[in-house]
């Protein structure tokens, strides 16, 4: 909003500081403003040109304080304002994950961008109101409680102009505070360049909008640690005889009758056999699969249901729907399953047949089976199947090293990488990287080639 009624005072001193700052206060339909500046002639400059635009009949912006003659004669955009029209315009076509994902990286970012003042919530209650009532487009219209109400008044008065980023010594505060978590500790380097890429591409947008020259964090260059590629943990992957064991031990979960457990049998067969993302399992319907009633069959993967929460999904659901992970819209994806995983269909199908929709893997109510409730019976699992100290340890511990045991097997049985690859649905690259301390067998060819090269020949006795 803009108003004419604007009220600018003479300069302040700011002596609670180390060094005296010079303060330009001015009001714009009753709500205060100000900017610091180091010397008196820097601030003098800046109260001249609000004073010319107040002369000039010039309307002031209610959110950033602003005439528009101060930003090239374009109404000024707070950060706010830009990840606001920022998530406006990406919403509508990004899947659920990349909702939440955005949303988390641009509360972390607009934040950091604020006047100093007094009356500043407190991190934890700023972050929730822009994650749940102002980002999201189909909550902004929610109501609001007072605590609420109160940090988006406040962070909307607060968020600086995005041209504010033309300043490098803004981009490098910036960039410190994607580095860091709430509690002010160093976070994980892949949720420092997810946070980062989401901000650079919210100031791409400001750059197409014409409120930024050029994207400011193009200037800055962070090395921070290691590929985001992140290798499997060759501890995680159980071998055939293990994996036969906790799909056993399924049958064992749940009630008086077990049927929870064996209603997932299936389903982690799924995860080994055939390689799958457990969203990838959810998703598979019976006109997916070829299913005969002996030797191999196949299934042709179309769809994932992948858990994102219901504030991200578009139909209210804690799952999305979406194509199949880094694949064009309706690409399938084929996968032969061997007779083991045929027969554990079979059996599901025959006594528990298929949700409405022809989904394999439901609740009893029909419902897509939640992360919650397969992490829950698949603990119960590893508990019957396996010793003491594997139970302790990273074997198998989360349902998706299941497929990282499946891949590992198919590696180590001699499967060429690119077969692997196009079963798995990854880049040749990318799961040859992820894998590389899983592929096993090599190790004594290895060193008696390297025993050879130096001449001694293998000595089994020596």
């Amino acid at each position: 909003m803009k108003s004419y009624k604007v009220v600018i005072w003479k300069l302040s001193i700011n002596r609670s500081a180390k060094k005296p700052t010079y303060l330009v206060r001015w009001s714009v339909d009753g709500e205060p403003f100000h900017e610091s500046h180091k010397t008196k002639a820097l601030a003098d400059r800046f109260r001249a040109k609000l004073l010319r635009a107040a002369d000039k009949g010039e309307p002031f912006d209610t959110v950033t304080g602003l005439p528009d003659s101060l930003r090239g004669g374009k109404a000024a955009l707070s950060f706010l304002d830009l990840a606001r029209r920022y998530v406006e315009a990406r919403w509508a076509e990004a899947s659920a994950k990349q909702r939440d994902s955005m949303t988390d990286a641009l509360a972390t970012v607009v934040p950091l961008l604020v006047k100093p003042g007094r009356g500043r919530p407190t991190p934890e209650v700023l972050r929730r109101a822009l994650r749940s009532y102002v980002l999201p487009v189909p909550r902004r219209e929610r109501e609001r409680p007072e605590e609420i109400a109160a940090a988006v008044r406040w962070i909307e008065r607060a968020s600086l102009p995005v041209g504010e980023l033309q300043e490098i010594a803004r981009v490098h505060e910036l960039i410190d505070g994607l580095s860091r978590r709430l509690d002010g500790k160093p976070a994980a380097t892949q949720t420092y360049r997810r946070r980062r890429a989401v901000a650079f591409n919210a100031l791409e947008y400001a750059v197409e909008l014409e409120h930024l020259p050029s994207n400011p964090l193009s200037r800055v260059r962070r090395k921070r640690g290691k590929s985001a590629v992140q290798e499997v943990d060759r501890r995680v992957v159980v071998n055939p005889r293990q994996a036969r064991k906790l799909l056993t031990a399924l049958t064992y979960v749940g009630g008086y009758d077990r049927a929870s457990g064996r209603r997932l049998k299936a389903f982690f067969g799924c995860l080994y056999y055939a390689a799958m993302r457990p969203g990838e399992a959810l998703g598979l319907r019976r006109s997916d699969c070829t299913l005969p009633a002996s030797g191999w069959g196949r299934i042709e993967l179309t769809e994932t249901r992948p858990t994102a929460g219901k504030a991200w999904t578009d139909s209210g659901e804690a799952h999305d729907r979406r194509g199949l992970k880094q694949r064009a819209r309706g690409e399938v994806r084929i996968v032969p399953i061997p007779p083991p995983l045929v027969a554990l269909l079979r059996e599901h199908l025959k006594e528990f047949g298929t949700a409405t929709d022809g989904r394999l893997f439901s609740s009893e109510r029909g419902n897509v089976i939640a992360a919650s409730s397969y992490s829950r019976a698949w603990k119960q699992a590893r508990e019957l199947a396996l010793v003491p100290h594997q139970v302790s340890s990273v074997l198998a511990f989360r349902p998706y090293d299941l497929r990282h045991a499946g891949v590992s097997q198919w590696l180590n049985s001699g499967v060429p990488a690119p077969e692997v690859a196009a079963r798995a649905g990854h880049s040749v690259d990318v799961l040859l990287k992820i894998y590389a301390k899983c592929i096993d067998g090599q190790e004594q060819e290895m060193n008696d080639r390297i025993l050879k090269g130096l001449g001694e020949g293998v000595d089994t006795e020596h």
